[in-house]
C-alpha cells in the first residue's frame, strides 16, 4: 500500500517531497567511512575464496579507513592532481575499493572496469577517458597505454599504503568522483560521470529498498568492479557502518548458500540468474538463510514465478530495484513497501519519478517514458566526452532513461522495455550494435543482426542472426571469433543462420522483428534451427 500521506494519483507523476539535501563539503570516501569511525575495531569486509566460503581477507573498519587514505596520499605523492583519472582492471580482490575509494579520497575520478572485457575493450576505454594512472593486476595487463599514463601493478599499487595517510580533499557535492562504462544505443561504451553527492543519494535505498541498519551483513553476489557491487555490496554498508561480504571469484549457487549460512548474512543481493541457479540446488536453503532479513534482485527483471519459488523454498522475502547506471536504483519494493505483482515497485522517498507522454506526465495506468527529475542528487553530471548525447537525454525537467513503463494510481511502476536496442544480460546493459560491428569484422559475415531472445518465462539469451558471406563460418568458429573480441557477458549464446534480415525500407535493421520471429520450438529463419551454445 501507499504511505498514508501518498493520496491515489490521477497522473502519472511521483513525488513524496525532496530527499535530505547533501551536506558540504561532501567527499564521498571520506562519507562511506565516517559512520564507521565510530567501530573503528567492528569487521568492514570479509572477503571469501573457493566453494567452502573460507575466508581469504578480514578487514576492520580502522584498518581499511587506513589503507584508504594511505593510497589517497600515495597517488597524490606520485603526481596525481584533482579530477585526474585512474582506471581499475583487476579481479574480486581488496584492492579493488581501496584504490577506488583512495582515488575518490584524493580528488581523482576513479573509473572501475569489468575484469571480462578483452584487451581490445579496455584499450578503446583507455583512449577515452585518457587516465593518469591504470592499475592493472598481472594476468589482466595491457601493454598499449595512451600518452601520460602509467600502470599501476600490485606491489606498486599496495606500496602506496606505506605513506603517512592524508584527510580526504574537501569536495564540493557536484564535484566529479567516479566515471563508470555503460553500453550505449550507437555501440561501443560510453562514460557515465558521477558526482561526490551520488553516495549520500543512495541514502532513498536504505529504507525504501535495503531496510539498511549497522546491525546487517551483506552478501553480495557480484563483482566488485560492478557498480551494482561497488554501490549496494560496499558503498552502502560501509556507510551504514555494516559489513560486506564478498567473494573473490564468481560464487556458485552451491557456495553461496553456505557462505551465508556460515556469516550469518542478513541481507543477500544479487540478478535473477544467481536466485535461478541457488534454488536448483538441494541446499536446505531454509536453513542456510536463516539468518537473512530478505533478498535483494536488480540488474534485469525478476520474473514472478522465480519470486514466488525463493519465497517458498526460503520463507524469506525478496525486494527488487529498477536502476540504470546514470541514476542507480530508484525504483523499488521493500520492507516498506509491499511487492504487488507485476510491478517493480515505487518511486524511493525522495525521488521524483514521472511517465512522460511527450513533455507531461501520462494519465496513470498508460504506458510512456520513464523519467527522473533532473534534481535528482543521484543523477549523472554527464556523459564523458558526449556533450550531444548528454543534451538529448533531456526534456525539460527530465532525464529520459531510455524505458517504457506504465504508472498505476498508487504509484507503482510496471516495467514494459527498452526504448532502443540496449539489451541485458547477467545484469550488465550490453549494445546490440556493439557486438553487431564485432561480428561484421569477420571475413565470413556478410550481415549481422543482434537482439535478445526469450526462451522461456525466466530466460532470455542474446542471439546473432547471421548472413554469411559464402559458407556457413560455423558457429565454434563464430564462437571462438566473438570470444576474443567481446567479454564473456556480451557474446550471443544463440546463432542463427539467415538468408536475409529484417529492414524497413530505408534499410534500418529491425531488431524486435528478429525477436518476434524467433521460435525456439522451431527454425528461426528461413534456413535451418538456432544453434545455443553454452549458457
Amino acid at each position: 500500500m501507499p504511505p498514508p500521506h501518498a493520496p491515489p494519483l490521477t497522473r502519472s507523476l511521483y513525488d513524496l517531497g525532496p530527499p535530505e539535501p547533501c551536506p558540504a563539503p561532501f567527499n564521498m570516501a571520506d562519507y562511506v567511512m565516517r559512520k564507521s569511525r565510530e567501530t573503528p575495531e567492528k569487521t568492514a569486509l570479509i572477503v571469501i575464496e573457493g566453494e567452502a566460503g573460507d575466508i581469504a581477507e578480514i578487514w576492520n573498519f580502522a584498518a581499511l579507513d587506513h589503507a584508504i587514505r594511505a593510497t589517497a596520499a600515495g597517488l597524490v605523492a606520485r603526481g596525481l592532481e584533482p579530477g585526474d583519472r585512474v582506471a581499475l582492471r583487476m579481479g574480486n580482490i581488496s584492492d579493488f575499493p581501496i584504490l577506488f575509494f583512495g582515488t575518490i579520497a584524493a580528488g581523482g575520478i576513479a573509473v572501475p572496469t569489468s575484469a571480462q572485457l578483452t584487451e581490445p575493450e579496455f584499450t578503446a576505454l583507455l583512449a577515452d577517458m585518457t587516465p593518469r594512472f591504470v592499475a592493472m593486476s598481472e594476468d589482466l595487463s595491457v601493454t598499449q597505454l595512451p600518452a601520460g599514463a602509467s600502470p599501476l601493478h600490485p606491489a606498486e599499487w599496495r606500496g602506496l599504503r606505506d605513506t603517512p595517510p592524508m584527510d580526504p580533499v574537501e569536495s564540493a557535492p557536484d564535484d566529479p568522483a567516479f566515471l563508470i562504462y555503460t553500453s550505449g544505443t550507437s555501440g561501443g561504451a560510453k562514460g557515465v560521470l558521477h558526482a561526490q553527492r551520488s553516495a549520500w543519494a543512495r541514502r532513498m535505498m536504505w529504507a525504501d529498498w535495503y531496510g539498511l541498519g549497522p546491525d546487517d551483513v551483506m552478501l553480495h553476489a557480484g563483482a566488485f568492479n560492478w557498480t551494482y557491487t561497488l554501490g549496494t555490496g560496499l558503498t552502502d554498508p560501509w556507510a551504514a557502518g555494516a559489513t560486506a561480504v564478498i567473494h573473490t571469484g564468481p560464487a556458485s549457487a552451491e557456495a553461496l548458500p553456505r557462505i551465508a549460512e556460515r556469516h550469518d548474512a542478513t541481507i543477500l543481493a544479487a540478478v535473477p540468474g544467481i536466485y535461478r541457479r541457488i534454488l536448483r540446488t538441494e541446499h536446505p536453503l531454509a536453513r542456510s538463510f536463516s539468518a537473512l532479513r530478505h533478498a535483494l534482485v536488480s540488474g534485469e527483471r525478476m520474473p514472478e514465478t522465480l519470486a514466488e519459488a525463493w519465497r517458498a523454498r526460503t520463507q524469506k522475502p525478496i525486494y527488487e530495484a529498477l536502476g540504470m547506471s546514470e541514476v542507480s536504483t530508484y525504483l523499488s519494493s521493500g520492507p516498506n513497501c509491499t511487492p504487488r505483482p507485476g510491478a517493480i515497485g515505487r518511486p524511493q522517498t525522495g525521488r521524483r519519478v514521472a511517465i512522460l507522454d511527450g513533455a507531461e506526465p501520462a494519465p496513470v495506468d498508460a504506458e510512456g517514458a520513464l523519467a527522473v527529475s533532473t534534481r535528482d542528487p543521484g543523477l549523472m553530471l554527464r556523459y564523458w566526452n558526449r556533450p550531444d548525447e548528454t543534451a538529448a537525454a533531456r526534456r525539460g525537467e527530465w532525464f529520459l532513461t531510455g524505458d517504457r513503463a506504465a504508472m498505476d494510481a498508487d504509484g507503482y511502476v510496471t516495467f514494459l522495455g527498452r526504448s532502443d536496442d540496449v539489451m541485458t544480460a547477467q545484469g550488465y546493459r550490453v549494445s546490440a550494435q556493439e557486438v553487431e560491428d564485432v561480428l561484421l569484422t569477420h571475413p565470413g559475415i556478410a550481415e549481422a543482426g543482434v537482439t535478445e531472445v526469450r526462451l522461456r518465462d525466466d530466460l532470455t539469451l542474446i542471439a546473432a542472426f547471421v548472413v554469411p558471406d559464402g559458407p556457413w563460418p560455423g558457429e565454434e568458429a563464430l564462437r571462438a571469433f566473438s570470444a576474443t573480441r567481446l567479454a564473456a557477458y556480451k557474446c550471443p549464446r544463440l546463432w542463427q543462420e539467415c538468408d536475409a534480415l529484417p529492414r524497413t525500407a530505408n534499410g534500418k535493421l529491425l531488431r524486435r522483428k528478429l525477436a518476434q520471429d524467433f521460435d525456439p520450438s522451431g527454425v528461426a529463419g528461413p534456413r535451418q534451427q538456432p544453434r545455443q551454445g553454452p549458457a
